[in-house]
């Protein structure tokens, strides 16, 4: 399977020219996997350094063996808390990398625990932000998961607009570059038309990683279909159904107009739109998985269609009912695995589980900073169709060889 990035041919024929120093700025929750960032990025320039193909190369700076700046996110057991910066960010090229959804720290706070929410990482990237502004030459944020981003529509004039709120003080701080993946509404960037807002899909990796974990996937529309859960979701399905060339089947819920139970219609029933789903396996497309009850309610109708092995696949897993009911879908045969990145954060216990396959995004995360660095056109590796169609004419050649050999 061809790697994430796109190829650094184009790097050196261009002789991009960097922007200034890269230096990267994690929160506490997501160390491991800014280091890991950092590693690749090490090791791709290293290569470009040996070669001096691009004179920049040998710039002070460009490389170095660790682009994670010092830095110290203090907390005080009143719940306040601080950032400070053990080291000069001036002229550098800033990158903050934050997991809003991280929930692998607790704080003791007037002797009591207190798991650190989104909210207190929010406050935390303005305390990053803050520190930065005036000082580097650039300041660009990596926020795989948009906080407060899950906004569709508007049924009521009195709530808040936390994520267009969020996205204008980040502008109004000297954010240049925002990189999200996979929004639940990309309509976001209204609200700072201003500001640089990169949304690369993970559609890729996921394709890559579920055909080469699960040998018994072939992208043929006489045996593999692609699923919307609900209406609302249809958009990201048709994207992987064009992509695939497989069919699109989406569920849809007819809703009890003429009362509100808590403030929404209730569902009267689930209706399936789409081919015969008998025998055939099914990629199951949604933008993140919550507690997960779309997603099993979903597999459980279709299992009773008909359908073969069911894939989960998400750029988020949040599980935020715990795994069980996960735990009992697989022992059930409901669902073949669910697929997510490592985007955001991700338990031991999920790590573990045996239904669960990570996608690792590490290597195309390093690949936007790069890029970014020199401003080099991110199209390519945002718009990631190219790289798709490459990996499905591998994919058939090799199931071409592999029956003509049988």
């Amino acid at each position: 399977m061809p790697d994430s990035s796109v190829s650094d041919n184009l790097y050196d024929e261009m002789r991009l020219e960097p922007f200034g120093p890269i230096g990267i700025i994690a929160h506490t929750a997501n160390k491991d996997f800014v280091r890991e960032v950092s590693n690749v990025l090490y090791e791709k320039r290293l290569k470009r350094y040996n070669t001096k193909a691009n004179p920049y190369v040998t710039r002070p700076g460009y490389l170095r063996q660790d682009y994670i700046m010092d830095t110290e996110l203090i907390r005080f057991q009143t719940g306040e808390g601080k950032f400070q910066l053990n080291e000069s960010v001036r002229g550098h090229d800033i990158f903050i990398i934050t997991d809003v959804l991280s929930h692998n720290i607790e704080l003791d706070t007037f002797s009591e625990g207190h798991t650190i929410s989104p909210d207190d990482h929010w406050r935390d990237l303005l305390r990053i932000v803050s520190c930065c502004t005036g000082k580097a030459k650039r300041i660009n944020v990596i926020m795989p998961f948009v906080y407060e981003g899950r906004r569709e529509k508007t049924e009521s004039s009195f709530e808040s607009w936390d994520c267009a709120d969020m996205l204008k003080q980040l502008y109004s701080l000297g954010v240049e570059n925002l990189i999200v993946f996979d929004p639940h509404d990309p309509r976001i960037y209204n609200a700072v038309p201003l500001m640089g807002i990169d949304m690369p899909r993970s559609a890729y990796k996921i394709i890559s990683t579920i055909l080469s974990k699960f040998d018994s996937i072939r992208i043929d529309k006489d045996r593999t279909i692609v699923v919307s859960p609900d209406e609302s979701g249809v958009t990201r399905a048709i994207f992987y159904s064009s992509m695939l060339n497989l069919p699109l089947g989406i569920f849809y819920r007819e809703r009890d107009y003429s009362i509100k139970v808590n403030g929404v219609h209730p569902v009267k029933e689930y209706k399936f739109l789409g081919d015969d789903l008998n025998g055939k396996d099914v990629l199951l497309i949604d933008d993140m998985i919550n507690s997960g009850s779309t997603m099993l309610r979903t597999a459980t109708q279709l299992k009773e269609r008909g359908a073969g092995d069911i894939y989960c696949l998400s750029p988020f897993g949040l599980f935020t009912d715990g795994l069980a009911v996960f735990d009992k879908a697989y022992d059930d045969g409901i669902i073949k695995s669910v697929v997510c990145t490592n985007l955001i954060y991700r338990s031991e216990e999920l790590l573990s589980r045996p239904w669960y396959t990570d996608v690792n995004m590490i290597p195309y995360v390093a690949r936007i900073i790069d890029a970014l660095n020199v401003d080099e056109s991110v199209h390519d590796l945002i718009n990631s169709t190219s790289r798709i169609t490459d990996l499905l004419g591998q994919v058939r050649i090799g199931e071409l060889f592999d029956e003509f050999n049988t």
